[in-house]
């Protein structure tokens, strides 16, 4: 197979990647997908770092020697942010990795643009708010206002589907205390990304919400080019997403309703 046509690969630890594969979609109209909803072990964030490398090795493994794929996205920042090291030394040079990051910087100029004195407020999982990539990226920024707040249920409350009402509860508990101090709002994890009507209602719709999402895709599309491995054919003759989940088939049916498809 030439390599261009092989697909790209996107994992998450269930139904949270969701969010930046859709986007993928959009900006990549001749690239085949594969996703990889671990939802079997999720969530990820209450996991120690080896047993994330563990899992998100194997599911490399399925989507790169099973699958055909040419480029893989850890669609997941706890992943990313324990594992995304480890993968580049194994796969890199031949299958380019791309992790997904809080949109910290965004948040920063976001700021810095519009002379705003407020909290930039990270939220995340316990795993990605006390990793030291996290903290890395955190002291790059020692002159600006941010906090951080794990919420460790929260992924989980989203993969399960919990009602909206009860998410809001949980998040207003915790982040209350913050409503009358925040300019803006990063969301540190991709599950999160599906109730942002929620933080909009603790938060106000003067405060701005940044995700991770945009960056990563770009972050694809540029390694792509760079590596020459773009899909340049164009048909629209070939189905566009395949979905796998190490749960169950009404996680996959959950997963291609999230993307507007219908379920093959």
């Amino acid at each position: 197979m030439n390599f261009k046509h092989k697909n790209i690969g996107f994992f998450d630890s269930g139904i949270g990647g969701i969010s930046v594969l859709k986007n993928a979609i959009k900006l990549l109209e001749n690239e085949v997908f594969i996703y990889f909803g671990d939802s079997k072990n999720a969530p990820y964030g209450n996991k120690t770092q080896n047993e994330i490398i563990e899992l998100c090795t194997n599911i490399c493994n399925f989507l790169i020697y099973e699958n055909n794929c040419k480029a893989i996205v850890v669609a997941c920042n706890t992943a990313s942010s324990a594992a995304i090291k480890f993968l580049r030394d194994k796969y890199e040079p031949n299958i380019p990795i791309i992790g997904i990051e809080p949109a910290i910087k965004p948040a920063i100029e976001y700021v810095e643009n519009n002379k705003l004195n407020g909290k930039i407020l990270v939220l995340a999982t316990p795993f990605t708010i006390n990793g030291d990539k996290f903290k890395k990226s955190l002291s790059l920024y020692k002159n600006f206002k941010i906090e951080s707040v794990a919420l460790e249920e929260l992924a989980y409350m989203i993969e399960e589907n919990l009602d909206a009402d009860i998410i809001y509860n949980y998040l207003n508990e915790k982040l209350g205390k913050y409503v009358k101090e925040v300019e803006c709002v990063v969301l540190g994890c991709t599950h999160y990304n599906f109730i942002k009507d929620v933080f909009k209602n603790i938060f106000g719709d003067n405060v701005k919400i940044f995700d991770g999402i945009y960056g990563t895709n770009k972050e694809l599309i540029r390694r792509l080019k760079i590596r020459n491995i773009e899909n340049n054919f164009e048909s629209k003759d070939f189905k566009k997403v395949y979905i796998y989940n190490s749960l169950n088939d009404q996680k996959i049916n959950r997963c291609y309703n999230l993307l507007n498809l219908e379920v093959n």
